[in-house]
């Protein structure tokens, strides 16, 4: 049996990638947002800790990071998977050999969450330091990316 897949979807597959990662992006903003929020939780005093709290910042925080990470690694195969399924290889190069990174990265950070609720610091700071650095390579991913958008439509 032999399944052909439709030339339109095979052409309009290709943005739900670059869609879901800016998508992504703006998730990762929102979950810095809140990690710090979460910090200056932390970090307050009785009074100011007291409101704060109100916020439920951590849990949020949590939920969000939870998603993010299980989006990131479906974006990420994802975007594989269609440029495969339209080109018959993978283009090996900086923005791919970033993504795959990146999705390290938050698997990763993720994986020291149980040591940061245990109050371990050392876990806190790489956790933090991971995800600063993989917000940063996302970010020249979201231009490198729209690039290859660029790139594709102009293929059209």
């Amino acid at each position: 049996m032999n399944f052909e897949i439709p030339e339109a979807v095979k052409t309009w597959s290709q943005f739900g990638h670059p869609v879901m990662m800016w998508v992504l992006f703006a998730m990762a903003i929102y979950a810095l947002y809140l990690g710090i929020k979460v910090k200056k939780t932390r970090q307050a005093s009785k009074e100011e800790r007291k409101e704060l709290i109100k916020g439920n910042f951590a849990n949020r925080h949590h939920k969000v990071g939870s998603i993010f990470m299980a989006l990131v690694v479906l974006g990420t195969v994802g975007g594989m998977a269609v440029t495969y399924i339209n080109n018959g290889k993978l283009f090996v190069g900086p923005h791919l050999l970033a993504g795959l990174g990146m999705m390290a990265m938050v698997a990763v950070s993720v994986s020291l969450v149980p040591y940061m609720q245990k109050g371990n610091d050392f876990a806190r700071f790489t956790h933090v330091g991971l995800n600063m650095s993989m917000l940063l390579i996302f970010g020249w991913q979201a231009v490198t990316g729209m690039q290859i958008v660029q790139k594709i439509i102009s293929n059209l």
